[in-house]
């Protein structure tokens, strides 16, 4: 994992690029063996989860995304509006969030989607939607991230490896809306009443995601896959 230099003041990357790992590099050079040899409660782990118009980037559009900061009740997110859709370009309509969302991303040393990893979708489509845009998006060893999906399937046996599910059988209960076709095509349109109802079902995710990360992750290991 690359120091996240973007966001450390003089006198931290100078002590990082002065002291050793256990591989004998710079702390500059493995950040991951920082956070784990010298003060690993300083890793900042996000909850990311996006909403959009299409489960593909080449037709739909960003709608909404949200990430809960790892142990804290703060969750940051952003949601298309009306001025997005009518004043932007069509099919960049979404670039302002975009832009907010990976601008976001580099806040974080780890983070953690639910079906949201490579080949899936999260982390994917937004990467897609800024590379089109011509938004800088974080490159390779930047962050790491983690996939609750990719726990449950491993370790856990479930009907369904999907949030919901995982969260009723392994925490008992969901607070999870439901996915309106409908809602989702209104608010493409910047429907204001269904872009509120995106943006709650967006941090219910979050929460919950969190929630079943910090259940399931003691039976498997810390990821260091970059997003």
């Amino acid at each position: 994992m690359i120091a996240p230099v973007h966001r450390l003041r003089k006198q931290e990357i100078v002590f990082l690029a002065n002291k050793k790992c256990k591989h004998r590099h710079s702390y500059l050079e493995h950040y991951s063996c920082y956070l784990e040899e010298c003060n690993p409660e300083k890793q900042r782990i996000g909850f990311f989860d996006i909403e959009a118009s299409s489960l593909e980037a080449g037709f739909g559009i960003m709608l909404s995304w949200a990430i809960k900061v790892g142990g804290s009740k703060t969750i940051h997110w952003d949601v298309i509006t009306r001025d997005d859709i009518d004043n932007g370009d069509i099919g960049s309509e979404d670039h302002r969030i975009v832009q907010s969302a990976t601008k976001k991303l580099l806040e974080f040393d780890k983070i953690v989607t639910h079906y949201g990893n490579d080949y899936r979708y999260d982390v994917p489509f937004t990467r897609t939607r800024a590379v089109s845009l011509g938004i800088p998006f974080p490159t390779h060893g930047t962050i790491k991230q983690q996939d609750t999906f990719t726990i449950l399937k491993k370790k856990f046996k479930l009907p369904r490896n999907r949030l919901e599910t995982a969260c009723r059988v392994i925490l008992g209960s969901s607070q999870k809306t439901h996915l309106d076709p409908i809602i989702w095509r209104r608010a493409s349109r910047g429907d204001e009443a269904a872009l509120k109802y995106i943006v709650r079902h967006n941090k219910i995710d979050v929460i919950e995601l969190e929630k079943l990360y910090n259940k399931i992750i003691p039976y498997t290991a810390p990821s260091n896959v970059s997003l």
